[in-house]
C-alpha cells in the first residue's frame, strides 16, 4: 500500500452519492456482490480481531461502535438503535463508518452507513440462508415490514432464488408500504394479517421488528420441521423475537458467540447452550443444515466484520467513478514536526491583507 500525500485527501461517500452508487450497480447485483465479500471474509475469520460491540444503552435506546481489523486494514461503525425515533419521523438505525490504513493509520474512506447497513444485514442474512436453508426453499416470510424488509426480500430473491414473499407487520401501513415498494421487481407479494397466515407454505422465515423488548412474535407451535429462520430483530440485551422453545429444538448458528450471547436470541438460553458459528460452516469445519426436518436458525445481531467487508466493497467499487467527495480531514503539514507552523503559515497571507 503506497503512503497518503503531503495533502492527503480522504473519499467521504454521502446519502446521495451511496445511492446512486447502488443504483449505478443494480441494487439485486449489490446484494450479491455484498453476500460474496462478506462470504469471502468469514473463510478467513482467524484473519480478524474480533471483540463484542462497544454499546452504550439507554432506556429508549444504544449507541454502540463496532471495530475490527484484518491487520492490512482497520474499520469501524458508528450506529445506534431507537426504536422510538419513527413516531419523530426519524431513522431507527443511523450509521456511518471508517475503513484506515493499519500502516500509516490514516483513514482511506468514510462512508454513510445506514443505507449500507441495511444493505449489508440483507446480505449477510441471504449468505446465511444460502448454507442454511432448505435447498428448494422458494417462500420467504417476512415479519416486521420497516426499513430492513425490503433489503432481506430482494436480498433472499437475488442470492437465493426465493420466489414469493409473505409479509406481515403489527401496523398495517407499514405492510402496504413494503407491498407497494416490492410491487414489479420481480416477486409475488403476498400481504397477511397475521404472523401465522405469512408463515404459511414459507421455507425461510425473516422476523426484524424494532420495539426494545422481550417479545414472542413467534410462538413454537408456529414453527414446523424443515424451515429456516433468520432472526434479524434481537440485537441487544433485552430484545428478542422468538419463543424459547424454538431456541431449544432448533440448529443455532451464530456470528461471533460472545456478542450473540449478549445480544441475541440465545440470550434467553444458558451460557453453556451449543451454537455453531457460520464461518465454520462455510469452511467446511462443521456441518450446517443436518436433514430436511431440521429447524435451522440463523441467531443474526450484526458483526464488525460484515461491516468491515462492505466498506472495503464500497472503498473498491468508488474506483473510476465520481460518487465520492474528497475532504480535507487530514492535517498532513511539510514537516510532520511542525503542526503549529502549518497553522501560523495559514494565517499570515490574512495578517498581511
Amino acid at each position: 500500500m503506497t503512503l497518503p500525500s503531503r495533502h492527503a485527501l480522504v473519499p467521504f461517500v454521502s446519502v446521495d452519492n451511496m445511492m446512486k452508487l447502488v443504483l449505478h450497480i443494480g441494487i439485486e447485483p449489490m446484494m450479491v456482490e455484498l453476500a460474496d465479500a462478506i462470504e469471502a471474509d468469514f473463510r478467513r475469520w482467524p484473519e480478524f480481531d474480533k471483540t463484542p460491540r462497544v454499546a452504550s444503552h439507554s432506556d429508549i435506546g444504544v449507541i454502540e461502535l463496532m471495530p475490527t481489523s484484518d491487520g492490512q486494514q482497520y474499520g469501524f461503525k458508528y450506529v445506534n438503535g431507537h426504536p422510538s425515533n419513527t413516531r419523530q419521523g426519524l431513522q431507527t438505525v443511523t450509521a456511518f463508518g471508517v475503513l484506515a490504513d493499519v500502516a500509516t493509520g490514516y483513514p482511506v474512506l468514510l462512508s454513510e452507513m445506514t443505507i449500507l447497513t441495511a444493505l449489508r444485514t440483507a446480505a449477510t442474512s441471504a449468505m446465511a440462508a444460502k448454507w442454511l436453508a432448505p435447498r428448494d426453499a422458494r417462500v420467504m416470510a417476512m415479519i416486521g415490514n420497516g426499513a430492513q424488509a425490503e433489503f432481506q426480500a430482494l436480498a433472499m430473491k437475488a442470492v437465493c432464488g426465493i420466489e414469493e414473499v409473505r409479509l406481515y407487520d403489527i401496523d398495517p401501513s407499514a405492510t402496504r408500504k413494503c407491498a407497494a415498494n416490492l410491487a414489479g421487481r420481480g416477486l409475488r407479494v403476498v400481504s397477511c394479517t397475521t404472523a401465522e397466515d405469512a408463515i404459511l407454505g414459507a421455507q425461510i422465515i425473516t422476523t426484524c421488528t424494532a420495539d426494545k423488548q422481550y417479545a414472542t412474535i413467534l410462538t413454537d407451535n408456529l414453527v414446523g420441521g424443515g424451515v429456516h429462520i433468520n432472526a434479524v430483530g434481537g440485537d441487544c440485551p433485552g430484545k428478542t423475537e422468538l419463543h424459547r422453545d424454538i431456541l431449544l429444538r432448533a440448529g443455532i448458528f451464530v456470528e461471533y458467540p460472545p456478542q450473540t450471547r449478549i445480544e441475541g436470541e440465545i440470550q434467553q438460553l444458558a451460557p453453556d447452550h451449543p451454537v455453531t458459528e457460520l464461518w465454520q460452516v462455510i469452511t467446511g469445519q462443521t456441518q450446517g443444515r443436518t436433514d430436511a426436518t431440521q429447524v435451522t436458525l440463523f441467531d443474526s445481531v450484526g458483526f464488525a466484520i460484515e461491516d468491515f467487508s462492505a466498506l472495503r466493497h464500497i472503498h473498491r467499487r468508488l474506483q473510476g467513478t465520481r460518487f465520492f467527495q474528497d475532504l480535507d480531514m487530514i492535517a498532513d503539514p511539510d514537516d510532520p514536526r511542525d503542526l503549529f507552523g502549518m497553522i501560523c503559515r495559514a494565517e499570515a497571507p490574512a495578517s498581511v491583507a
